[in-house]
């Protein structure tokens, strides 16, 4: 007998013949001899709808806490409706909230992070012969303040309480069978694959890929759970993502990201002098505004240019901060650009295999789209480039990198070492 964690999320129990459909298949596994815990998402859109009611009912941003007690109703329909759909086909089922299931967070509402799992209820269910069915992206402080988990929080949760319960494995199902070499609406003959490394994952859920949140991935490769993403309407294999993975067929660069959330924020003629970039980035950082990739020209008359790129609901915050800092820098000016993105290749073998950057630049440049910054690792290569011809440069690049189903891998060349 094993001890599964089973997480399904909002697409997969989106109405009342999905959830009986997800029910079937708990069952299935537990019936197969495992012991089974699920973790469930709110059903389809339903935060959505909660997060547009608050908005009919509160002027501006509605206070946080009241927030968390909303969305956090969702999971709450979820679970309870799961179980039922369980009872009903003859097994036992119980539900719990995440502070029933012992999930303790921080005290921050909105965006909480788990501080630690005391799963004693679930432990009991289980030698109960239940199925103990969780609500995903909820949790409570210590003094019993409810807490949301934010955006990807039903992942983070599956995998905190599998890390918890020392679970065999966590299964996360969702609407794709797996994790694929690049978004398969826009690539259509993007490569499912068998598996990646939890850093590989790591980096393309920072870069964008939604299949899986970073945080989770995060928690996962901390806590060595052993991780499979698989579809909850198929029978088919999933992606595993684990700690080290086959190098074979020479696959170099395991998957491309892209992110549309990105403006990037220029500062002119900066004077030269120590500790400009440090008042600029340490005044940033107060305000919590996060910083991506950054480059500075070089020195020209004493004065320099430099640019960095933030998150777009950021550029308002930005170019206060900077204008309350432009006397002590002495910059001539600041401006912001959107429509822009960013594109990204990551892989494992990149480190060792010769080509990989010169590759990107020039299947860009082949297309006679302009590079306007680049930012690299040793497992990841990024480019901020214009978005009007994305799904252009995504499918040239799948397909110079081998990553075309059936397609030969790339496996390197003598222009560039990286």
């Amino acid at each position: 007998m094993s001890l599964i964690v089973m997480k399904f999320g909002g697409s997969s129990v989106g109405d009342a013949e999905r959830m009986i459909r997800v029910a079937k298949r708990i069952i299935a596994r537990k019936q197969q001899g495992h012991q089974c815990v699920v973790v469930v998402s709110a059903m389809g859109d339903s935060t959505d709808e909660l997060i547009d009611l608050s908005r009919k009912i509160y002027d501006g941003k509605p206070p946080a806490r009241e927030m968390d007690m909303l969305l956090s109703t969702g999971e709450q329909v979820s679970v309870a409706l799961l179980s039922m759909a369980i009872h009903n086909l003859g097994e036992q089922a119980v539900s719990f909230t995440g502070w029933q299931a012992g999930m303790v967070t921080e005290a921050i509402h909105g965006n909480a992070r788990i501080s630690e799992i005391n799963p004693v209820r679930v432990m009991e269910a289980l030698a109960n012969n239940n199925v103990v069915i969780v609500a995903g992206f909820q949790g409570m402080t210590e003094i019993g303040e409810i807490t949301t988990l934010g955006r990807g929080g039903s992942d983070t949760t599956a995998v905190a309480m599998a890390a918890a319960i020392k679970a065999d494995i966590c299964e996360i199902y969702t609407d794709v069978d797996g994790i694929y070499s690049t978004d398969p609406r826009v690539v259509k003959v993007a490569r499912k694959l068998d598996e990646i490394s939890y850093d590989e994952m790591l980096e393309l859920a920072n870069l964008g890929a939604a299949v899986l949140h970073p945080r989770a991935v995060e928690y996962a490769k901390h806590n060595q759970v052993a991780l499979v993403v698989r579809s909850s309407f198929n029978e088919n294999e999933g992606t595993q993502v684990k700690e080290e993975v086959s190098m074979e067929q020479g696959i170099v660069v395991r998957g491309i990201a892209s992110d549309k959330d990105v403006a990037r924020i220029s500062i002119i003629a900066v004077p030269e002098k120590p500790g400009q970039l440090a008042t600029v980035f340490t005044a940033l950082a107060k305000e919590q505004i996060d910083v991506d990739i950054i480059v500075q020209s070089g020195v020209q008359n004493g004065s320099a240019d430099f640019s960095f790129t933030v998150s777009i609901a950021d550029i308002a915050k930005v170019m206060q901060v900077l204008e309350g800092i432009q006397e002590q820098v002495g910059y001539q000016e600041a401006t912001s650009e959107v429509d822009l993105v960013k594109v990204s290749i990551v892989g494992a073998g990149m480190v060792s295999h010769p080509g990989v950057a010169a590759t990107m630049f020039e299947t860009i440049s082949a297309l006679g789209i302009s590079i306007n910054m680049v930012s690299t690792s040793e497992i990841k290569m990024s480019c901020v480039i214009n978005n009007a011809r994305l799904h252009e440069v995504i499918n040239a690049l799948h397909t110079a990198y081998g990553l075309d189903a059936e397609q030969q891998a790339f496996v390197g060349g003598p222009s560039d070492r990286r």
